[in-house]
């Protein structure tokens, strides 16, 4: 029996009776054409292996409800103010990723988030500090506090969840705190902060310039990573296979690009968020230090006799989540262009959890990539717009995300499940 590192199939078909044959969907697409990817499919579907599939349909139906409940739904406008309300919590969601990859939760990003928006308007109000170093000072104590709660977890071996709920009310409390009295302070709309949500691009070149770059780099980067793949003899994805995917991005990419350019243009917020997506991405799954949270995530002793230094990595993923939770708190001051005694405050905290899981990524560690952030939190803000065209109460919404989220986590309990019983866990 001959395998290579980069597939895990199978050739000894005695071996193989009864079980699923796990394949490199690039080698059955290579050796099949096309005609692969149903072969593969099937193997997904019978492995449990759903990925992103359960999200877009639901995606996709949230959109024919409320499109044909009221024909707004899709309109340019409530596009554009999907995009730029759903970056503060995409913000903050990416940051729990990286905590839900370990296997962990984090319970005081809406609080931290607070805490940064109150300390952007006492120093940059209240003190006069130039805005620029305000949000500098913000976004590094979200970091800091959140390295003091994954040193807690790592280095003490307190609970994160117990440690975490403790940061809730600690940074609660220090939020009030901070914001005195008055409980509101209010930021200038034209700031930086306050540009951060009400900023767009107005020049259509803008849009549609964004949207030539994120296919013509996904094409490049593509065609590239076969390439190399075909140099070092592994097994790689053929070019029509590569061009089909490119059309179906420049599909949807140019299609955002005209409804944004029927409204007020290219969000600020959003390009923002894209930029953070492909950041974060690139560090999860192209650098080893985004291999070693996914090693933890799998398997904390595994981890440790194959020297990675856990406490150290624990307590960065943290950090991150810290950072993430400020730089979502700046965009919810922007939003409201206050820091007030709310902040941070609601069901924020639930949203960007529901995001993170929603979107794709697994409650019991190990799977995950930040772009779930996106498809969660698009999946959590239309339906929030969509019910809000109809006006139906806030109660009828905590509900409907409520289910949402439990149906979510239903499906990757039973996935993992049925990835055991495939043997592919």
């Amino acid at each position: 029996m001959t395998t290579d590192k980069t597939s895990t199939a199978v050739v000894n078909p005695e071996a193989a009776q009864g079980a699923d044959t796990v394949v490199d969907p690039r080698l059955l697409v290579r050796e099949q054409g096309l005609g692969g990817y149903l072969t593969e499919f099937k193997r997904k579907m019978r492995g449990g292996d759903l990925g992103s599939i359960p999200v877009i349909i639901g995606l996709i139906i949230i959109c024919v409800v409320f499109q044909s409940l009221n024909s707004e739904f899709l309109s340019a406008k409530n596009i554009s103010d999907i995009a730029v309300t759903m970056v503060a919590t995409g913000m903050m969601a990416v940051g729990i990723i990286f905590v839900l990859l370990l296997g962990e939760i984090d319970l005081s990003v809406g609080s931290v988030s607070g805490v940064s928006g109150a300390v952007v308007a006492v120093l940059s109000v209240t003190h006069g500090m130039n805005e620029w170093l305000a949000i500098l000072v913000a976004i590094v104590s979200g970091a800091v506090i959140g390295a003091i709660h994954g040193f807690f977890f790592a280095r003490i071996g307190a609970p994160a969840f117990a440690v975490t709920l403790a940061g809730l009310l600690f940074w609660l409390g220090f939020m009030l705190q901070l914001l005195g009295d008055t409980g509101t302070i209010n930021l200038d709309s034209d700031g930086v902060v306050g540009s951060l949500t009400t900023y767009y691009f107005s020049d259509v070149a803008a849009a549609y310039s964004l949207a030539a770059v994120a296919v013509i780099a996904y094409f490049l980067s593509a065609f590239l990573d076969t390439r190399r793949r075909e140099a070092a003899g592994i097994p790689s994805r053929p070019l029509v296979d590569i061009v089909i995917r490119t059309v179906v991005l420049t599909v949807f990419a140019f299609g955002a690009a005209f409804m944004f350019n029927q409204y007020r243009g290219l969000p600020l917020a959003l390009v923002l968020f894209l930029i953070v997506l492909v950041g974060t991405d690139f560090v999860l799954r192209r650098t080893s230090y985004g291999r070693k949270i996914f090693a933890l995530g799998g398997s904390v002793e595994a981890s440790r006799r194959a020297g990675i230094n856990v406490t150290a990595i624990r307590v960065s993923v943290f950090a991150i989540a810290g950072t993430f939770a400020a730089i979502g708190g700046l965009f919810w001051a922007s939003k409201i262009a206050a820091a007030n005694q709310g902040s941070g405050a609601g069901d924020l905290l639930m949203n960007v959890i529901a995001a993170a899981v929603i979107g794709g990524t697994s409650l019991f560690g190990g799977r995950g990539r930040t772009w779930n952030a996106l498809l969660g939190v698009m999946v959590i803000v239309s339906i929030q717009y969509g019910l809000a065209l109809e006006g139906i109460a806030t109660p009828i919404n905590y509900m409907i995300t409520g289910a949402v989220l439990l149906i979510t986590v239903v499906i990757d309990s039973i996935t993992r499940k049925t990835q055991k019983t495939a043997g592919r866990a």
